[in-house]
């Protein structure tokens, strides 16, 4: 991965971070500025993590189909994909459009179709599933950890003596 790409990853995983994380913030006046500064470093760990791991994975999944021909290496980002990635904090926000952000992904997904189908050598709808798959898995695979810190953290708290 470039630099470059790798820049983009992790900015996009910071601004998926952001817009997850700031509704929050909004709610809970009382959060320290050194725990959102956690949280934001946490998170966009992870989501840059997960936006890494999906070419990876959708290709991965597409090598376990019974008619796969591994013609080439794992694909991965280019910066014309990673780009519109950005954009995730102002979607992300749940106010402003889910759905937006559901389109998002969709269209960035839709650009990894083609670089998976020719890496596996698997026909283009099989490698839109293998992406579906591969972005749905990691995104509710992100969501259980971030419901699991969220009671962890709330019980936590509960449980501080006064």
């Amino acid at each position: 991965m470039s630099p470059l790409v790798l820049t983009l990853v992790v900015l996009a995983g910071l601004s998926e971070a952001a817009g997850r994380i700031l509704p929050l913030v909004a709610r809970r006046r009382t959060v320290s500025p050194p725990v959102v500064a956690g949280l934001l470093l946490t998170g966009t760990a992870v989501e840059s993590a997960m936006i890494a791991l999906w070419p990876l994975t959708a290709w991965t999944l597409a090598e376990m189909l019974p008619h796969a021909t591994e013609t080439a290496a794992a694909p991965g980002w280019t910066a014309a994909q990673v780009a519109p990635m950005l954009l995730g904090a102002v979607i992300a926000f749940p106010l402003l459009g889910p759905l937006l952000h559901l389109m998002l992904l969709t269209g960035v997904g839709a650009g990894l179709v083609g670089p998976v189908a020719a890496a596996s050598g698997v026909g283009g709808w099989a490698a839109a599933g293998c992406v579906a798959v591969a972005g749905v898995g990691l995104a509710a695979a992100v969501e259980a950890v971030r419901r699991l810190v969220g009671r962890i953290g709330t019980n936590a708290t509960r449980e501080l003596p006064a």
